[in-house]
């Protein structure tokens, strides 16, 4: 197998990163991405488990593009798609990017899936055979939907016998209970690339997605790139995106194995480089070169953004005194304000969606940041228009508990 190697042709210092995560992400006044797409492939994918971090993400790094404007790019245009992939999570997709993640990612979490339904249709007396059972299910949703309007998952439920049943999770935990099988089953025909979320039947911050063919919604059926090849090419588009990275940060981000991972580093070409953590990080062969130094910016950026869950080490721009003030238990993080490339903070909204910073304790902003902040909120409030945006993941910080 062919693997990385080699000697750090030169160390990358903290300050050096916060700049390109700064410069790349279109986390600067000076270098917004000019629509909803750009914003995208600015960040390779955005996340969008919650409904609005889309909006709110594109809202953080463009100038122009409303909520209306980005719902034309996910269900209009279709210039972004969501889709199932790196790590079990949706995130919205540029088009072009899919015949990557539907031959590597989005694979490798079907395959995952397709085995625990099967196992569980079966645990749950739903059927005999588990895999009799999916194929049915699979089938009954598929010939549903050919040549029909996109439909919710509680259509589905009830129109189709095949996809009734429940099973029971995580007994005696507040999260557990009896849930419907059949969303599972529509989870597992969008990670195969089958099926899409189409248009959402509520407003923009409220998910409510319907469900149709991936090849209606498109016009064709993406191909699949084989694994290796889509691997990395989502490696590639990460390292300019989020290098340097270790070996470590590129994993927790796909999801994959380390071995998948050293694979497509080699196949890039990929070059080493010293961190100030001592660990090695990767860049692409041509992006070895310091960026633009720019002056610290502003950024108000929503639960889930792609550039707080880029790495899986955080200590270049984030304080780990606030890590459990700004993530929950799963590292999944809520609202975050940043200044120079640095998590200073969270965001709320009072009754009347009014954006209002809040500091974490201890952080050490200059009149210039505090200025800048209170700028962005602003633009913020202007931009949600009235709307109050709800948070699954609402962090330590934003439900403004203290510290122990």
């Amino acid at each position: 197998m062919n693997t990385p190697g080699g000697d750090p042709v030169r160390r990358v210092p903290d300050a050096e990163r916060r700049d390109r995560l700064v410069l790349r992400q279109a986390l600067h006044p000076a270098n917004r991405a000019d629509d909803a797409v750009a914003a995208a492939r600015a960040m390779t994918v955005l996340h969008a488990t919650e409904a609005a971090s889309v909006h709110l993400a594109v809202a953080a790094r463009t100038d122009g593009p409303g909520p209306d404007e980005v719902d034309r790019a996910l269900y209009e245009d279709r210039t972004l798609v969501k889709q199932l992939a790196m790590r079990r999570t949706l995130f919205a997709f540029p088009r072009d990017l899919l015949p990557a993640a539907l031959g590597s990612a989005a694979a490798r979490v079907a395959a995952e899936q397709r085995r625990l339904i099967a196992r569980d249709a079966r645990a749950h007396g739903l059927a005999s055979d588990g895999e009799a059972w999916l194929a049915a299910a699979r089938r009954a949703v598929l010939e549903r939907l050919a040549g029909s309007e996109p439909m919710s998952a509680q259509q589905l439920r009830e129109e189709l016998p095949e996809l009734a049943g429940r099973v029971v999770t995580s007994p005696g935990k507040s999260y557990g209970g009896s849930f419907p099988i059949a969303p599972r089953v529509l989870t597992l025909l969008g990670a195969e690339g089958l099926l899409v979320r189409g248009p959402n039947a509520g407003p923009w911050q409220v998910g409510r997605p319907t469900w149709t063919l991936m090849s209606s919604w498109l016009g064709e059926q993406p191909e699949p790139l084989a694994p290796a090849d889509g691997y990395a090419e989502l490696v590639r588009r990460w390292l300019f995106t989020f290098g340097p990275g270790t070996v470590e940060d590129v994993q927790w981000w796909l999801g994959s194995t380390k071995t998948a991972v050293r694979e497509a580093l080699a196949a890039l070409a990929a070059v080493p480089v010293g961190l100030d953590t001592g660990d090695v990080g990767w860049l692409l062969p041509d992006d070895l070169e310091p960026v633009e130094r720019l002056e610290p910016a502003a950024a108000l950026l929503p639960t889930l953004d792609p550039t707080t869950m880029g790495w899986k080490g955080r200590s270049f721009y984030l304080d780990p005194a606030h890590v459990s003030l700004l993530f929950d238990t799963n590292g999944n993080a809520g609202n975050t304000a940043w200044w120079g490339g640095r998590i200073v903070g969270t965001w709320v909204q009072d009754e009347d969606a009014v954006v209002r910073v809040v500091p974490a304790p201890g952080a050490r902003l200059p009149r210039a940041a505090r200025a800048a902040l209170d700028r962005e909120a602003r633009r913020l409030t202007t931009w949600v228009d009235g709307v109050r945006v709800s948070n699954v993941y609402a962090s330590r910080l934003m439900r403004g508990v203290p510290l122990p």
